[in-house]
């Protein structure tokens, strides 16, 4: 595959993996389901036959089109990881919203080439919005089909800031706890529950900033392309990249971000 059409490609073929995994999940949205627990009887981590099915219908769309691709997916696993080129799929990102009949959770779609994220999606097929980014540009198509440009907005100052996070338990450690307490009242607002979809509406300019411990590859990698090329910038909370998971600061003003890593690092 010639590497000049590899974008045009690639961002096509994650459009079709969108629609496939929305066909699957539809079905089930608001819906009585059986819910397995991954975590065992200590914790909870649901997982349901939606976001399998989901994970499913990507696996057999990539290895028609893209045999030779790696695939690394929350709910089966990894597939050629050698491979030079990896999508990292999360079928339903806020499995907890979902079973909740809330329509913050998304499918999440990322390809990196190595270390570096080439493209994101998070499509949401309940409310018809699809966010999507390649190595240029950021969009958001909505159910009529029409596209624009994402631009963050500017806010340099963490007390002008909307805050988010998916959820305070979360932090668990005792310096975890500092550092969110720390933001918080620092902040002008803060939210949580947004899951996937609170990373798109900082791309989008309504959110300023994004803190989240512990996240896997496929909770961010999709994300990274999509608040990048919208002018936003994601690492973790020591300035890494955000590409294998781990601590996670997103934020719409690369200013605000270095502003934000200086607080975490005094914490």
């Amino acid at each position: 595959m010639p590497k000049s059409h590899i974008p045009a490609e690639l961002l096509a073929c994650a459009h079709h993996l969108a629609d496939a995994a929305g066909a699957a999940i539809r079905p089930h949205f608001r819906k009585a389901l059986s819910i397995e627990n991954k975590a065992g009887p200590a914790a909870f981590d649901p997982v349901t036959v939606a976001d399998q099915a989901a994970e499913r219908a990507i696996a057999r769309l990539l290895a028609e089109r893209f045999p030779d691709h790696g695939l690394i997916g929350e709910e089966f696993g990894a597939t050629n990881p050698s491979a030079r080129y990896q999508w990292v799929v999360d079928p339903i990102d806020g499995t907890r919203a979902f079973i909740m009949g809330l329509p913050t959770w998304g499918t999440l779609i990322g390809l990196t080439d190595g270390e570096t994220p080439v493209l994101g999606m998070m499509d949401q097929p309940f409310t018809g919005e699809r966010y999507y980014a390649n190595r240029k540009t950021a969009h958001l198509r909505t159910r009529d089909g029409k596209a624009r440009r994402l631009k963050t907005r500017p806010c340099p100052k963490l007390s002008d800031a909307v805050l988010s996070s998916t959820h305070p338990d979360l932090f668990e450690s005792v310096r975890e706890r500092k550092i969110l307490a720390r933001l918080k009242a620092d902040a002008r607002m803060t939210r949580y529950g947004g899951d996937c979809y609170a990373y798109c509406l900082l791309a989008a300019g309504h959110i300023d900033a994004i803190v989240e411990p512990g996240l896997k590859p496929y909770d961010i990698v999709a994300l990274v392309a999509i608040i990048e090329q919208a002018g936003g910038r994601v690492t973790t909370w020591h300035g890494g990249s955000p590409v294998n998971g781990g601590d996670i600061l997103a934020c719409g003003d690369p200013r605000l971000h270095d502003q934000l890593l200086e607080a975490i690092a005094a914490i």
